[in-house]
């Protein structure tokens, strides 16, 4: 939740940026529009992975960015240790994202001291510890050393998949019980190690939607500053139903943000200037959208390669006005919707002549307007992508999965 203090400082920077603006262009005023939106993707969010070589340390640095081991951008994996100093693998759509590969731990002479300083340990957010086998003595060093130095950890057992299928082969094989002795090994290597809620997490990194991964995400979040959270969310791989739905609640918590500058822009008195603005930012704030849910062209054209599925077939599923592409006319039938048209702008800018009353009628106008239109947009995007994720699970692992998830959760 943004606070007062925040609030305000929101808008004494708008009362600046308005009285900037009405000494511009039109042309020029947009552009400063445009660079006040983009200082909050400017946050960066720095995640440390670690942990023993060929643990599945880069097969999970690639899936948390949505990316396969063969994709372009891919971190380089094998069994055989390709890490030697900190690497840094930047998300392909927010740059602010960073993730680090780190140099494997667990060599004879290990100590966890010297391995923090040596990665510069200070720039991370947080680390995940990846492990594949049991729990050793190497993991608890280091998560003992990360807590010392007052930064968070997260210890995640990959290769669940395989463990599984090497449990099927006994008779008395249960999927829980299997899960539940994986977790059981390496919660007992943290006992000693001082931490508030859950820090051992089971995941598949090559279903990295299957298993604990929303915890593991639930539990980033709530750790993170409030500032970072929204990062965080923007940038998590669509693989769940609960991603995609915090999704969505992370982007309308901005439609307040873009409708009150609407609202701003709309009090000066410059022809045009409203209704270009708002032209300008709701088709930002759209693609903004649809590359968050990975409903942009270039992502669809990957799930189909993926997929094996023609673009026009992945398509097929969704169902929002903006589906063929985010232009001007697309944007003005969204407006048209809200009861805003064209002719609006004019009266927008004859009653901002007025002094007080003008000013208020024409900002509530766009507001009212940008703020109905955008939330609109968003919930049909929103449930595009859930059709799109539900026709991507529609397997029997991610049935397994799905009875697994329950039954944790149940207990």
């Amino acid at each position: 939740m943004a606070t007062f203090e925040d609030d305000f400082k929101t808008q004494m920077k708008l009362q600046d940026l308005k009285e900037l603006i009405s000494t511009q262009d039109l042309s020029s005023a947009i552009n400063t529009i445009k660079k006040y939106l983009d200082q909050q993707d400017f946050v960066e969010l720095n995640v440390a992975v670690t942990g023993e070589s060929g643990s599945g340390k880069s097969t999970f640095v690639n899936a948390f960015r949505g990316l396969k081991n063969d994709d372009e951008g891919s971190a380089e994996t094998g069994e055989i240790e390709t890490t030697m100093n900190p690497e840094v693998y930047l998300h392909p759509k927010y740059n602010n994202v960073k993730v680090w590969d780190l140099p494997g731990i667990g060599t004879p002479n290990f100590k966890a001291d010297e391995y923090l300083e040596k990665v510069e340990f200070e720039r991370y957010d947080f680390f995940i510890i990846i492990a594949s086998d049991r729990f050793k003595e190497c993991h608890t060093q280091l998560a003992k050393e990360i807590v010392r130095m007052r930064k968070k950890f997260y210890f995640v057992r990959t290769k669940i998949d395989s463990s599984i299928k090497a449990a099927k082969r006994k008779k008395t094989f249960e999927l829980k019980k299997t899960l539940d002795a994986i977790r059981e090994d390496c919660e007992k290597g943290l006992i000693d190690i001082p931490k508030e809620g859950p820090v051992v997490f089971l995941i598949s990194g090559w279903k990295l939607g299957k298993y604990d991964f929303n915890l593991l995400q639930e539990r980033m979040e709530e750790e993170l500053p409030q500032h970072k959270r929204r990062v965080l969310m923007l940038a998590l791989p669509n693989i769940t139903h609960e991603i995609n739905e915090k999704k969505k609640k992370s982007l309308e918590e901005n439609i307040g943000k873009v409708a009150f500058l609407s609202a701003c822009m709309a009090t000066i008195p410059v022809p045009g200037l409203s209704f270009a603005v708002d032209l300008a930012i709701i088709a930002r704030e759209l693609k903004k959208y649809y590359s968050a849910f990975d409903l942009d062209d270039q992502s669809l054209q990957l799930l189909s390669e993926r997929s094996g599925k023609p673009v026009e077939e992945l398509k097929s599923l969704m169902k929002s006005p903006l589906r063929h592409g985010i232009n001007q006319d697309a944007i003005l039938t969204l407006l048209k919707t809200s009861l805003l048209t064209m002719s609006l702008s004019v009266a927008e800018y004859v009653v901002s002549l007025i002094p007080i009353i003008g000013s208020v009628a024409a900002g509530g106008i766009s507001y009212y307007t940008v703020s109905i239109m955008l939330r609109k947009a968003l919930n049909d995007i929103a449930e595009d992508a859930g059709n799109m994720l539900m026709a991507s699970l529609e397997t029997g692992d991610n049935i397994l999965s799905a009875t697994y998830n329950r039954c944790h959760y149940l207990g």
